[in-house]
């Protein structure tokens, strides 16, 4: 039975373009906090947020920017980032969110295909921009034109709302493989993972979010921004990149009730701090060994108090959760929330609440979305997941042809992704159909399985297998600081991962790699740059 407020839902329900959402909010919830930046200062209540969206809108009125316009917006997060979003989509213009870490190369390519008329920047990354000619430049942190365009105190664009079919953001994205393609997401996909995500898991305007991912990224944009917005909650904000040394502190300050996270950050925290001081102390030791459920109750508690005592979500999506690490957050009672997702879905597809996570999936279909799998194999249950809904993309941004190869001749979105589904509608996701290696005998191999056992030894960071001649081989990055007897660990890293996995899916060889893999937005390592190393 779902713990929700039943008028909320039928409210939100009843919302179907960010427009509709931002009206009510910003008159409900008037001098409630809406956002903060801890290393800044800078807030807005939600009176102050819509008088601050009206008037950057008029300015963006008069320059020419009007209904249809594409505005981007290239910044790290802060309270700015949601006034820039808002005042674009809620006005019938759309939203071109750009990941701060994006090369000079790939920012130029972005506005030039998406025919951005105007960028909102931060002073930090105002040196990516380089051809800037016939742009309206605005500083995000003042808000002050860096830049006029051509059609300066022009009034020719008309004004009116969006309606829920139209486009509100074009979201790039390069997945862990392909070339970028901009995703068209429209209002009615966006106000509808709003509505999953509150079915998930209730907010109200008494909860405080910490933000600590991508503003850009359609994970943190749809629950992490718009969605708080919509239940009248404060967000917070950081201000610079999320190191323990600048998190702790904010952690224990703002004591949050929600954060999103993906996996690495939980997983990291895991191996880094929670195993080591397990080993150090002989009270842990022993309770570990005879103990168990006290052993899990006393760490949850340690755990939960280090996130400030408060937390009551910590979502957890983008790329799989490492079954150890779950395991242990399940036991120890840390209120966790798995969620399954991509980009052209706005993003949820699947999740799996507090109450609801069982280590090893990641739940059932969302509200309102239709799951199942296509393609199954009759012997193993595994297929490629496939979903319609309301929360599914409009196309991919001047490309047709792309569009129509994601979808099926009956009209469901394909994902790429391979899972089975237990008897109660629990998917497990078991990895990319185009990364599965075909072994010897014609055994469907997944590379993220065995990744997944690497990952578990302690010495190891992260690891990729790839098939090179007919042989798999793991390249793992170490820990830092680990240097001594790399032959012999190698060799203890061979013989246990082939222990754990199955016959055909053994490894050959270990290659360590000195560099970092190159990763995407949600720290999933671009597989594809690894295939023919």
């Amino acid at each position: 039975m779902k713990h929700y407020n039943r008028k909320a839902f039928d409210r939100l329900q009843r919302m179907d373009t960010l427009a509709s959402v931002y009206r009510y909010s910003t008159k409900i919830f008037g001098d409630r906090l809406q956002s903060f930046s801890i290393s800044g200062g800078t807030y807005f209540t939600y009176k102050s947020f819509r008088k601050a969206c009206g008037n950057l809108s008029e300015i963006l009125d008069g320059y020419g920017i009007g209904y249809g316009d594409k505005v981007a917006i290239l910044s790290e997060n802060s309270p700015n980032w949601t006034l820039a979003f808002f005042c674009t989509a809620v006005f019938g213009r759309v939203a071109v969110p750009i990941l701060p870490e994006s090369s000079e190369n790939e920012v130029g390519n972005i506005i030039r295909h998406s025919e951005s008329k105007a960028v909102f920047v931060s002073k930090k990354l105002l040196s990516k921009l380089k051809d800037t000619d016939g742009l309206l430049v605005m500083d995000i942190d003042t808000l002050a034109v860096i830049q006029e365009n051509d059609e300066a105190g022009r009034w020719e664009k008309e004004r009116r709302f969006p309606s829920p079919d139209d486009l509100a953001a074009i979201i790039y994205t390069s997945g862990t493989t392909g070339n970028a393609k901009g995703v068209m997401l429209s209002h009615r996909n966006l106000c509808r993972n709003i509505l999953a995500a509150y079915y998930a898991h209730p907010c109200g305007r008494k909860d405080s979010w910490l933000s600590i991912l991508p503003m850009a990224h359609t994970y943190e944009l749809s629950l992490g921004m718009l969605y708080p917005f919509a239940c009248g909650a404060c967000v917070y904000y950081l201000g610079k990149t999320p190191s323990p040394a600048i998190l702790m502190p904010a952690l224990r300050k703002i004591r949050p009730t929600v954060m999103l996270s993906v996996p690495l950050v939980m997983e990291k925290l895991y191996r880094n701090m929670i195993i080591p001081a397990v080993n150090r102390s002989r009270l842990l030791l022993w309770l570990k060994s005879g103990f168990s459920p006290l052993y899990h109750a006393l760490l949850g508690h340690r755990l939960r108090a280090s996130f400030g005592g408060r937390l009551k979500f910590f979502g957890i999506g983008g790329a799989k959760l490492n079954t150890e690490t779950e395991e242990f957050l399940k036991k120890a009672g840390f209120p966790y929330a798995i969620g399954y997702g991509m980009t052209e879905t706005a993003p949820l597809i699947c999740n799996a609440g507090v109450r609801d996570t069982y280590p090893g999936t990641t739940g059932v279909h969302a509200y309102g979305v239709q799951v199942k799998l296509h393609n199954a194999d009759p012997d193993t249950g595994i297929g490629e997941i496939v979903c319609k809904g309301e929360n599914v993309m409009l196309g991919y941004y001047k490309d047709p042809e792309r569009t129509a190869s994601m979808f099926t001749s009956d009209g469901w979105f394909r994902t790429n992704d391979l899972a089975c589904m237990d008897a109660k509608g629990r998917f497990s996701i078991k990895g990319r159909l185009n990364s599965v290696i075909l072994g010897p005998s014609g055994e469907n191999i997944y590379p993220e399985e065995i990744e997944s056992v690497i990952n578990g030894i302690a010495e190891v960071e992260e690891s990729l297998v790839v098939q090179r001649g007919g042989r798999l081989v793991a390249l793992i990055r170490l820990k830092d600081g680990y240097h001594a007897a790399i032959d012999n660990l190698k060799k203890e890293i061979l013989d246990y991962v082939n222990r754990h996995v199955s016959r055909f899916a053994r490894i050959s060889e270990i290659e360590v790699l000195k560099e970092a893999f190159e990763k995407t937005a949600t720290h999933k390592i671009r597989r594809m740059k690894y295939q023919t190393c």
